[in-house]
């Protein structure tokens, strides 16, 4: 998952997020690849579809 620049700044996907993957890192987010378990909530919540779900999930190759 990465959040793209489309990004908005909501936060929807920071209360979303059931693993809390998805962190502040400076005036972006970052989604820790070690935590996120792909279940794509953040994907779905997002209104300005700023997730990019394309990368491999944790434990796909």
């Amino acid at each position: 998952m990465t959040v793209t620049e489309r990004c908005a700044g909501c936060g929807a996907c920071l209360l979303t997020c059931p693993e809390h993957a998805i962190r502040p890192h400076g005036p972006a987010l970052l989604v820790r690849a070690d935590l996120c378990t792909g279940c794509l909530e953040c994907v779905e919540i997002c209104p300005v579809d700023a997730i990019d779900p394309t990368e491999p999930r944790r434990g796909e190759a």
